[in-house]
């Protein structure tokens, strides 16, 4: 496994690939089973990849303490992230639902409790899970500088913020990475937030780097989703977008056939190729996927290649909104 770093003023090392934790608990249907998922991060760690991510409103709860419990054994020598700033008081605990809370005193009660769930002294990577339009991000950075100074937390990150917003907080405490939705179907970080990271030093940590699982080609329009998987609920999973985003999995196809990979490993190696201080966390629930996607890291693709991806992928208009309205609105602030 390859390393990567996040940040310049204080780096953050990590393997090249993280691994996304979210599925294992929550949003793509039922809960998987706990000991199957133990296993799971355990073989991750196996594999070589020693970052791993999750957030207290997966489950929610759950999932940080399938984390916590999982990689026990392995203290000091993996980097977990979380997340705080979702208001999870009320009795419905979809994301979102009782709107979001980043106000200083409720960030340090989060990170108490996750500490707790994680079974750990120390948050490696504490990012705000979205931008609360009503508590002032100076606010917000300055509460996880005391977190940083009592030694409960090492890194501080932002999650789908803005160029503005990303600046401002940096002014108050360093970031060392900032986590987005990125991938080929989802590029809206390249236009101003990818020259703000690149500019003030501060990592990328793309989430859904293979576009919930479509960009792997093993979805398309006759797809059935439970109703317990968020994809359900997304536009750009309805299967007329299906059906016209399938150019996109024909192009990964047809360069993967090329050079003996699979479309997923095309995704993800086109992520790597970007930016040496990008760090894609796709999420898996399988071995076989793990191992397919720690495969990307030896994909080489090479400056004719990646232009011909970027040439074919500027004629395909992905169809589709990310998220419903009321998800979207929290998103680029």
């Amino acid at each position: 496994m390859k390393n990567r770093q996040l940040g310049r003023s204080n780096p953050l090392e990590v393997s090249a690939i993280g691994l996304g934790c979210m599925g294992m608990s929550f949003s793509y249907g039922p809960p998987k089973d706990k000991q199957e998922m133990i296993s799971l991060l355990r073989a991750a760690v196996d594999h070589g990849i020693t970052f791993f991510d999750t957030a207290e409103v997966y489950g929610p709860f759950t999932n940080e303490e399938l984390v916590g419990e999982a990689l026990e054994p392995y203290r000091g020598k993996v980097v977990i992230a979380t997340k705080f700033g979702f208001d999870l008081s009320g009795s419905d605990n979809r994301p979102g639902a009782s709107g979001l809370n980043s106000k200083p005193v409720h960030i340090k009660e989060a990170v108490e409790a996750s500490l707790k769930r994680l079974s750990v002294e120390t948050i490696d990577l504490l990012y705000q899970h979205r931008v609360d339009p009503n508590v002032p991000i100076e606010d917000v950075a300055g509460a996880v500088k005391e977190l940083i100074q009592a030694g409960k937390v090492k890194h501080f990150g932002l999650s789908e913020a803005g160029a503005n917003t990303i600046r401002r907080a940096h002014a108050v405490q360093p970031l060392t990475a900032l986590q987005s939705e990125y991938s080929l179907w989802t590029r809206t970080p390249e236009k101003e937030v990818i020259p703000t990271l690149e500019e003030l030093g501060i990592g990328l940590v793309p989430y859904s780097p293979l576009g919930k699982g479509f960009l792997t080609g093993k979805i398309d329009e006759n797809a059935k989703f439970d109703s317990s998987d968020f994809r359900s609920t997304l536009p750009r999973f309805t299967p007329e977008a299906l059906k016209a985003n399938q150019l996109l999995i024909d192009l990964l196809g047809s360069i993967a056939q090329r050079k003996n990979t699979t479309p997923a490993q095309i995704a993800l190696a086109w992520l790597l190729a970007q930016k040496p201080w990008i760090v894609p966390i796709p999420g898996t629930t399988k071995l076989s996927r793990l191992e397919e996607n720690i495969g990307a890291i030896n994909v080489e693709l090479t400056a004719d290649d990646l232009r011909e991806i970027d040439f074919a992928a500027s004629k395909i208009p992905v169809q589709g909104a990310r998220y419903p309205e009321r998800l979207e609105r929290m998103t680029g602030l």
